[in-house]
This record gives structure tokens, sequence and C-alpha cells, in this order.
């Protein structure tokens, strides 16, 4: 048997993270003791709150430690009812939510169940790295639009209708969007939805960000503006931004009953129920007020405005401020670098790992991630503006 046909042809389609090479010479660096400021994390660097610990705890004293539901404790799925009412506008019963193994499992599992061999879905670009990979895995085909800074790296509806054929099944909107911490108006998303609806096009609305927004601005849900549009959307959420919990792999959706069916036909099959421990330390997590989350989202917003103080004295890089999320998304195309060289030579020459915008679809950015805190913010953003204004001696 020939080494190319032993593996499964779908997976030909998967690419490699271009972000490993960095990620992996930094984790490097750092074990060989180089003093590396990180701003390539994708999560927030405070700790799980103690009080969600507790709870953890308790769960294994008690001996929480066996099967539950495939979709979830009935208690956690209440409380993911009550927080979609409350913040979201949305009405779901607890027969219509998914808790998953992150919000990533739940994407996954909304595509899946969606998707046949040759379908389309749009991706605005800038995306998350995993979006067209789960397209992928699924046989379809992303489509991607790509957004500008001019426009907040957002897709306009006149975009949309050009990027729509008759192989149209789904949209994927994200906000706040990682890497650009784009966040869609209430009217700009009324405009989404009525083309969707008019074209028959399902909505992945991925709302993982939800609670680190900035400037008092509000994320507005799709779903909730009529029902039309609630039927054809996949709400995504999940604990691991607004409490600090990625490791413990609490992710949640609400959809439409026969999608739900689906996507809990589909658990029972490949990963079960979530982690019976973590649950627990979800319901936690939704019965508290939401203090933790509160100062989480001002430390954000602080050092997003010092981090943009610092770049706007940086001649050849530029950005949009972003409205939510954790991310700086800058352009480098002044420098005459492309992404994955200006990463790799600022790591090796400065010891500051950034993530190169090869990973997002738009090669002439970085991403700079403010999830650490202000001591390594001001010493990373010292090298990143004396190296870049070295490029630019050597350049003239």
């Amino acid at each position: 048997m020939k080494i190319d046909t032993r593996l499964a042809e779908r997976l030909k389609k998967i690419n490699p993270s271009s972000t490993l090479t960095i990620t992996s010479k930094a984790r490097k660096l750092k074990n060989e003791g180089k003093d590396i400021v990180n701003f390539a994390a994708g999560e927030p660097d405070f700790d799980t709150p103690d009080f969600i610990k507790d709870a953890a705890v308790e769960a294994l004293k008690s001996g929480f430690t066996k099967y539950t539901p495939t979709t979830g404790i009935p208690e956690l799925k209440k409380l993911i009812c009550q927080k979609f009412k409350k913040d979201n506008s949305l009405e779901y019963a607890p027969s219509q939510v998914i808790v998953s193994c992150g919000a990533k499992h739940g994407i996954y599992n909304a595509l899946m169940v969606l998707l046949n061999k040759h379908d389309e879905v749009i991706i605005p670009l800038p995306y998350w790295v995993s979006y067209p990979e789960m397209v992928n895995l699924c046989e379809a085909t992303p489509r991607f639009i790509k957004t500008t800074a001019a426009n907040n790296f957002k897709i306009s509806v006149t975009d949309l209708k050009k990027h729509i054929s008759t192989k149209t099944k789904a949209l994927i909107i994200n906000s706040p969007s990682n890497p650009a911490g784009s966040v869609y108006s209430r009217s700009e998303l009324e405009e989404i939805a009525k083309v969707c609806v008019d074209k028959n096009i399902f909505v992945i609305s991925d709302e993982i960000y939800e609670k680190i927004i900035f400037d008092g601005a509000r994320q507005e849900s799709i779903a909730s503006f009529n029902k039309d549009i609630y039927e054809l959307t996949v709400t995504v959420n999940g604990l691991s931004k607004s409490h600090s919990m990625t490791g413990w792999r609490i992710g949640y959706l609400g959809a439409p009953n026969d999608v739900a069916n689906a996507i809990s036909n589909l658990q029972d099959h490949s990963t079960s129920n979530p982690n019976s421990i973590a649950q627990k330390a979800a319901v936690a997590a939704l019965s508290a007020p939401e203090d933790f989350t509160l100062k989480l989202c001002q430390e954000f917003q602080k050092r997003r405005d010092y981090l943009a103080g610092r770049l706007k004295r940086i001649k050849n890089m530029s950005f949009t401020l972003p409205g939510g999320a954790f991310y700086m998304f800058c352009s480098i195309s002044k420098t005459g670098l492309d992404s994955m060289d200006f990463a790799r030579r600022l790591l090796d020459e400065e010891y500051v790992s950034v993530i190169p915008g090869s990973s997002f679809g738009m090669d002439d950015y970085i991403r700079i991630s403010f999830a650490t805190g202000m001591e390594e913010l001001e010493k990373g953003m010292d090298r990143i503006e004396k190296w870049v204004g070295n490029l630019t001696v050597s350049a003239q």
C-alpha cells in the first residue's frame, strides 16, 4: 500500500498551522532561559476564579465523575437557557441547547450536521484559523470575503450578495472577532439577516468573545431579530474567554430543534458528554454575578488603549482599534516583510512572539495579543518599536 493511500482523502485538504513554527520556537527559546515576551496567546492570562475551582473540587469530592447526558446536565442547560434569554433575548428550550467540549467543538458539530459535499460556506477574511479547516473536513468549500481596515474588517451586504451562489449553505459570523476585534452593529446584522433569510442560508454565529467588548458597546445576537433568522442560526458561545476557563473545555450552542437533535446524535457517537467536573464548574460560573467578567473586560480595555498609544508611535505599522476580544490586528505592509518573516525575525532578534497574519488569510498583517500583563506589554512594545525602527533605517 502506498503511503499516500494510507490516510483518508479528506485530510489532504487540511493545512498545517502556519503558526506552529513560531509557537514551537518561542517555547524552545523560553525553555532555554531566553526572556520571551508572549504576544501570541489566544487565551486570557487571568486564572480561573476560585469559586469556580471550588465547585470542581466539590464535584470531585462528591463523586460526580460518571457519564452525564450527552448534551449536558439539566442544571447547566437550564442556566444556559436563562443566560441566552437575559443577555441575548433568545428563547431556547433545554432540548435546543448542546453543551460541548469547547465552543470549537460546537462549531465543528454544527458544520458537520449542516454541510454536504460541495456545499459552500462564506467566511469573512481575516478569519479564525480553524473555520476553513473545519469546512474542509466536512468536504465542503470555504468561500472568502476579503474585508478591509476601512470597514473595520466587516463584510457589507453588497459583498455578501456577490459571494452567494447556488451552492452557498452557510455563513460564519464572529463578533467580536478573532483576529481583528470587529464588532457588528445591530443594523449591520439586520441587513445580513435579511439576505440570509431571502437566500435560505444558515448562520453560524460565533459569540465566544461576547463579554469582552469595549467602549460601552453591546454584542448583538443575530438569531434574536425574528423567527425566520432564528430558524437559520446556530448561536455558539462558551466560558473559555468570559471566565478564563480555556482548559476546562466547556462550550455551548443554541439551535433550531432539528439541528440540535442532529448535533445531539452526532455527539452521542463521537465525544459523548463533556467533562462532568467541568460542567459543575460551569454551573458555578453561570450562577454567579459577573464581577470577574466585568473586571476582566475593564483590564483588557486598559491594555488595548495602552497598546494603541504605543503603536501610534511606530511609523511603519498601522492598526484598527478593536471593539472587542483581546487582539490588535496590525498592518506591516510598509515594512517590506511578509507576516511569517516578520514574526520569525522578531522572535529571533528581539524575543517577542506574535502570530503571522497568514494564519488568518492576510499575509500583510500580524496579530498582537494583549492577554498579558502591563509590564510585559511595555517590555514587548519597547522591543517592537526599536526593532521596526531599525528596519526602517535599514530600508532607507
